[in-house]
């Protein structure tokens, strides 16, 4: 069986507490984008995973779309299956691409295996996991907060804007994102920013990460700044970094305006 993991953008993003656990509370709206990886899922003597295409540090044994394999193994007598992902988002870009790899192999799994479980109970299996992961299992616009693991509907929608994703092919680790941060509640709350027109988003929907990171890494800042050159009626980064995002009103093809090292998504 094969699936198609996608990317999400954050509109917004307010870091508004420190929890007691060591995390933070966030707010933000999560919505999906085309970009996306390839997972295919079949029955194998043994478990295996195995990639291609852009490398996934790490160890495989940690990967997370075997960890969520072994979260329902646990409860379910799942056979062995081979995973084979091949990677395009990517990583450490702030798009979520590695959360939603491992809420498509659950949901793959969850329909291969006729396991009936509902878009709440997979919530709950890929929760602990990792904090957007479960934002994938709906695979909507959705607010989020706390961790960012929990939702609530919103209405909105892009569909008459035509979206450019611009990764500088810089690594931005989330403690780094998070060095010097204070948190606090914003000056507008999101859902209220989000009501207004896409047009008068422009210095009202802030992601708080951007401070840090563009002061850190100043590369980003300019892909913001040229997004805006190009046309875009609102360009913001996208959780934690680095990936920055453009919203045009017509189709635009900006890759003359960075650097050809630069991954530009989508491309004319």
């Amino acid at each position: 069986m094969v699936s198609f993991p996608n990317a999400k953008i954050n509109l917004g993003l307010h870091v508004v507490a420190r929890r007691p656990d060591g995390y933070h509370n966030i707010e933000s709206c999560f919505y999906p984008v085309g970009w996306s990886d390839v997972l295919e899922i079949t029955e194998a003597p043994e478990l295996r995973f195995t990639s291609s295409g852009l490398p996934i540090p790490g160890d495989a044994v940690h990967n997370l779309c075997l960890k969520a394999y072994a979260a329902l193994k646990r409860d379910f007598d799942l056979p062995p299956v081979h995973i084979h992902l091949h990677k395009v988002i990517p990583i450490g870009a702030g798009l979520g691409g590695g959360s939603a790899d491992c809420a498509f192999t659950l949901r793959i799994l969850n329909e291969k295996f006729a396991l009936r479980l509902t878009p709440a109970q997979m919530e709950d299996y890929v929760r602990p996991l990792g904090s957007d992961c479960a934002f994938f299992i709906q695979n909507k616009p959705l607010y989020c907060y706390e961790k960012g693991d929990r939702f609530a509907e919103i209405e909105v929608d892009l569909k008459k804007y035509y979206t450019v994703l611009v990764n500088p092919d810089i690594h931005v680790s989330t403690p780094e994102a998070y060095a010097g941060m204070t948190p606090g509640q914003p000056d507008i709350p999101l859902r209220d920013v989000l009501k207004l027109p896409v047009t008068e988003w422009k210095g009202k929907l802030k992601n708080d990460f951007e401070k840090t990171v563009f002061a850190r890494y100043p590369a980003i800042a300019a892909v913001k700044e040229k997004l805006y050159e190009a046309g875009a009626v609102y360009a913001g980064m996208s959780g934690s970094g680095a990936t920055v995002y453009g919203l045009f009103e017509n189709e635009r093809d900006v890759r003359g305006h960075f650097p050809a090292e630069y991954i530009v998504w989508p491309v004319l």
